[in-house]
């Protein structure tokens, strides 16, 4: 296997040229052990990267692999019962079918009904519907099941009849048929020995197959269920550790349940391994056992896993927290299935991981009070809520940080209060109430500061600065961001403090921003450069998407739109690469926002009602939502449909009063202000309430290139009105800030207002 992998990852083809150096498919080989990995283990930049960058770079490597060997031959690629997919092999899928059309491989997929994929409008996707078999081909199957003679003409219809031409259910109605010796002779060969009004058919094949395991003998039934209890595969070693009978009579057992092909013998290495003929013949025989033998087997089975896989739990971790729970262990039941969220999680397999850590805390509700099992139920809603927020579930994860906090209240334990407020302050932060962030952020502060732990401080600071911002408190929120900056210099960069980026990173994103929107956008540039640097150093997507964004705001405000779309359209990319879902709506609208200004008016209008709708479409919306409704109004300004972006400023103007979002509140007056004036005919008196309001706020807030072009509006409804010293004093104003802080394509409009008036 690692000579294959090799050659296929030297193969270089036009159509599938290889990666940069760094993200080549490496292969690693511990014993029998391959894996097969973008990054070779043993690069330390693997530790670093996050679950979703792990899995995609898993993902691709699995892909490129199969595309390459296509080139070398073609391929064929079969995936049997998707109906019991997991989430993994679906990205995989979902990924391989998109580059299906320039590859010699032949995807070969089945599944029942209930299955559902997004690839039917796909040119390349056949489908082959098998439904239950029409009369003359299920006459055709018990032909060969049967016979052809003239005795077993009634049998057959009778059979038809009851299993409406199912052929599992055919296959094993003739087969009880033969063991209960209403047939005799050999299959193709049966000749009826019982009156046909005797033969009683069951209704369902359930009703078949349980009643096929009840006419076992005691040996070969216990050994049946027990293969059940371990799960649809068995494998032989555990199964001798819990069937009670020496090995020789085990062996004899698992021939004969083959012979009757109940079980098949699917592997030798490095397990033997049996699996049931069919997914409803191993729930049959797991339902007929009682639940207390059930109970029973699965502690049994569990131990023997224990004793035999010492040295690789960590391989078996699924099971284990399966066995451990079903046999009501609930001790080792809350270790194993938190360790089983956790890898998870690692693969980026949030849905996985949300169950497990949910079956974690069922069990530990079963476990006595005490200190240890309420700290353990405060990490797993900890858990629970890293695991939620990639799926934007914010009611469950505000209701799992509110019991949190109950209990870590009963236990008075501060530290695991502090980072109860972190976590309520970013999902607060999060879903647009930043009061209440900062109020939580705050609580956070005060108690890392009394821990002296510098971790929570971290954090805590971080939430401060991002809601002063948000509130408009530009410089407090300057002093929190660059004390973070500060606190990880340089030795603590790489420390990510329980945050979901890096703090380093994050913290020169919210501080770029911070910057421009004070017109200090040389220096905002320069933080927002270094938050790239930083994050392309730690090779963390979620943090260089983050870092791309930060300084946006100064190139913008200065007119550097080229330079600002470069970086919203990486972002964009690294977003849709990385699979980072949560963040990918707010760089849409941040690029729409950006296309819409350069001429790319209709990709830009797209991009943003695009993102809008996702947004609303979280519980709680986002901070960012205000400011991104006030761009769709400027692109629908643009399209000159002037009522429709009217409309959408009030509601960016209300909602920004509601949170108490002063800086937006400030953007939306100066906005509604343009659009009164050009207003047909155009509104003065309006358009001048508007201006003042704003350039009051951009004054009180210290945001320059708002009060900027807060003099332009008013310099040119002056110019409007006729009032020639205001409309000059305005823009002389305008034209000296704009000056000052190098907004040069503002600047040239400036000193036309200020020519036209002569």
């Amino acid at each position: 296997m690692a000579g294959r992998v090799a050659r296929l990852a030297a193969v270089r083809t036009p159509s599938l040229p290889l990666a940069p150096e760094r993200y080549r498919i490496g292969h690693c080989v511990r014993g029998t052990e391959l894996t097969l990995l973008d990054v070779p283990p043993e690069d330390s930049s693997w530790e670093r990267l996050d679950p979703p960058q792990r899995r995609q770079r898993t993902l691709d490597g699995i892909k490129r692999l199969l595309l390459r060997e296509s080139q070398v031959q073609p391929l064929l690629v079969m995936f049997e019962d998707l109906h019991w997919i997991d989430p993994e092999t679906q990205a995989l899928l979902d990924s391989l079918v998109e580059s299906l059309p320039s590859a010699r491989l032949l995807l070969f997929l089945n599944y029942r009904p209930e299955y559902r994929h997004g690839w039917g409008s796909k040119t390349y996707y056949t489908q082959l519907r098998l439904d239950p078999l029409p009369r003359a081909s299920a006459e055709e199957l018990l032909e060969t099941l049967l016979g052809s003679g003239p005795d077993l003409t009634l049998l057959k219809a009778l059979l038809i009849e009851r299993t409406e031409g199912n052929p599992f259910f055919l296959e094993e109605s003739v087969r009880a048929l033969a063991e209960t010796q209403a047939l005799a002779g050999d299959r193709g060969a049966y000749r009826v020995v019982r009156p046909i009004s005797s033969i009683q058919v069951p209704a369902t094949v359930q009703a078949v197959l349980a009643a096929r395991i009840d006419r076992l003998s005691p040996d070969d039934k216990r050994v049946l269920q027990s293969a059940s209890v371990i799960g649809e595969t068995a494998t032989f070693a555990i199964l001798q550790a819990v069937a009670d009978m020496p090995e020789e009579e085990l062996r004899q057992a698992l021939d004969r349940l083959q012979a009757v092909e109940l079980l098949y013998e699917t592997s030798l290495f490095p397990d033997l391994d049996y699996t049931f003929k069919h997914g409803l013949t191993y729930q049959v025989a797991y339902t007929s056992l009682l639940l207390e033998r059930r109970r029973t087997l699965h502690v049994r089975i569990l131990e023997a896993m224990e004793r035999l896989y010492a040295d690789r739990l960590g391989e078996q971790i699924e099971r284990l927290a399966s066995h451990a729970f079903r046999g009501e262990a609930w001790e080792k039941a809350v270790t194993y299935l938190r360790r089983a969220g956790a890898k998870a999680f690692a693969h980026s397999a949030n849905r996985q991981a949300v169950a497990y850590y949910e079956q974690a805390l069922t069990a530990l509700s079963h476990l006595p009070e005490s200190q240890q099992t309420l700290e353990q139920a405060i990490d797993l809603r900890f858990d629970l809520r890293t695991s939620l927020f990639p799926l934007g579930e914010m009611d469950k994860i505000v209701g799992h940080l509110r019991e949190a906090d109950r209990l870590a209240r009963v236990l008075g334990d501060q530290r695991r209060l502090g980072w109860v407020s972190v976590y309520m302050a970013h999902y607060s932060q999060a879903t647009g109430d930043s009061k209440r962030a900062h109020e939580a952020a705050r609580a956070a502060h005060t108690i890392g500061e009394a821990l002296a732990d510098l971790a929570l401080e971290t954090g805590a600071r971080f939430y401060l600065g991002w809601s002063a911002f948000s509130l408009g408190d530009h410089v407090g929120a300057e002093g929190h961001l660059r004390s973070v900056v500060a606190s990880l210099e340089p030795h603590r960069r790489g420390e990510r403090c329980n945050l979901t980026g890096f703090p380093a990173v994050m913290a020169r994103w919210v501080l770029s921003m911070c910057l421009a929107a004070r017109g200090e956008l040389d220096e905002g540039i320069a933080v927002g450069r270094e938050g790239i640097r930083i994050a392309e150093e730690l090779d963390h997507a979620y943090s260089l998407i983050l870092a791309c964004w930060g300084p946006v705001d100064a190139y913008r405000i200065k007119g550097e739109l080229h330079e600002a779309t470069r970086l919203g359209e990486r972002a964009l990319g690294l977003c849709r690469d990385w699979n980072v879902t949560g963040l990918s709506p707010l760089v849409r609208a941040v690029l729409g926002d950006l296309y819409a200004r350069t001429g790319r008016i209709a990709d830009g209008f797209g991009l943003l009602q695009e993102a809008l709708t996702a947004i609303e479409s979280m519980r709680g919306g986002s901070s960012w939502d205000t400011s991104f409704r006030l761009h769709l109004g400027e692109a629908y300004a643009r399209l000159g449909r002037l009522e429709q972006a009217s409309a959408t400023a009030e509601r960016a103007l209300l909602v920004a009063r509601e949170r108490g979002n002063r800086g937006c509140e400030g953007h939306a007056l100066c906005f509604l202000g343009e659009l009164a004036l050009h207003a047909d005919p155009p509104e003065i008196e309006t358009a001048q309430v508007h201006c003042r309001q704003s350039l009051a706020l951009a004054e009180e807030l210290g945001m320059r290139p708002l009060a900027a072009h807060c003099h332009l509006g008013l310099g040119r409804l002056h110019g409007r009105a006729g009032r020639r010293h205001e409309a000059d004093e305005s823009l002389a104003r305008a034209a000296t800030m704009f000056r000052e802080m190098a907004m040069r394509p503002w600047l040239e409009q400036a000193e036309t207002e200020l020519k036209a008036l002569g």
